[in-house]
């Protein structure tokens, strides 16, 4: 960028900072401070002592995208929601870019590695098409809440790679084939949709030993495609794996076993799959793998978020608790 359009965008965010406000504006047609989400990313301030917002303009963004782990505090925001913003891209394995054969973890078309993120009113797309592995959003960092937006894919959509993260998921839309939901992380998935594309598996969490929560559902409506029949709940990418569905409406598609073992009997023995509520065509349990389980009413009420975020979820790993509801920056 040449120093004086760089000197007028200071000045411009300089006044805005003065106002109380610290907003970058992207637009793909040229209205706002910029024209990508990534050149925008790169110019927000690293370890900032305040929240900043970037507001992304309706249209589609075909770039793919990195907020470094540096860029904390930021929340982005779709003017018009996720059926007018969209970020889109269409890497998958086997690809092969500047000589180099991509894997499951070069695919992601939105990478968040920074902590204190705020995604709201997005789509973020892998629209690769059903060729092997293709990431929409990947996160790393810790405390980041992911709000009505729509993450688009087939296999492995959304991989929640961070082992010390939290991610809190609302009114959000999640869409694949296999494994779409998978790794390390705790999440909480609150009021969301989830839709199988194909007979295979929802989730695939990789929980290390050291965490009392992997991935919780609530109050989630899972639906999919007319021809799906066989869709599992889960299976565990590592033995340790925890995943718990809690007042979900399942439809017919989901197996009457509900859950496998990945092939391997001894995944069965440190997981932790359990139902609790749920209801719909697909919510009988009278044959369940006999691994899994149903929470009792007791067990059932420690899945808050208080829980969940807590600094103390099985182990020493996080500085502080997390209320995902008390960290609202200004509405902009």
């Amino acid at each position: 960028m040449k120093p004086l359009v760089w000197g007028i965008f200071s000045f411009l965010f300089a006044a805005r900072a003065l106002a109380g406000e610290v907003v970058y504006t992207v637009d793909c047609r040229g209205g706002g401070d910029f024209r990508t989400v990534q050149e925008c990313f790169e110019a927000l301030p690293s370890k900032p002592d305040g929240w900043r917002t970037v507001r992304i303009l309706p249209g589609t963004y075909r770039e793919k995208v990195t907020l470094d782990v540096y860029k904390d505090r930021v929340r982005i925001v779709g003017v018009g929601g996720p059926e007018k913003v969209r970020i889109v891209w269409n890497d998958h394995t086997g690809k092969v870019v500047d000589g180099y054969e991509m894997t499951t973890y070069d695919t992601w078309t939105v990478s968040i590695q920074a902590d204190d993120v705020r995604l709201e009113g997005l789509t973020i797309e892998n629209d690769a098409g059903r060729v092997g592995q293709t990431v929409a959003l990947e996160t790393r960092g810790d405390r980041i809440r992911v709000e009505n937006c729509r993450l688009i894919g087939n296999q492995d959509t959304f991989y929640t790679k961070g082992y010390v993260s939290r991610i809190y998921v609302a009114d959000s839309y999640i869409e694949g084939t296999t494994d779409f939901i998978f790794g390390p992380s705790i999440v909480l998935f609150d009021r969301c949709r989830i839709h199988g594309k194909a007979d295979s598996f929802i989730t695939a969490a990789s929980t290390t030993e050291r965490n009392l929560y992997g991935y919780v559902f609530r109050d989630c409506l899972v639906t999919a495609d007319p021809l799906v029949e066989r869709l599992y709940l889960g299976r565990p990418w590592k033995s340790t794996a925890r995943t718990v569905w809690i007042r979900c409406e399942l439809p017919a598609a989901i197996c009457p076993e509900g859950w496998r073992d990945w092939h391997d009997a001894a995944r069965k023995g440190d997981v932790f799959y359990a139902e609790y509520g749920c209801y719909g065509p697909g919510a009988d349990r009278a044959e369940r793998v006999a691994w899994s389980r149903a929470l009792t009413d007791e067990e059932a009420a420690i899945y808050t978020p208080d829980r969940i975020f807590a600094k103390k979820t099985g182990s020493e790993q996080f500085r502080e608790d997390w209320n995902p509801g008390a960290d609202t920056p200004p509405k902009r």
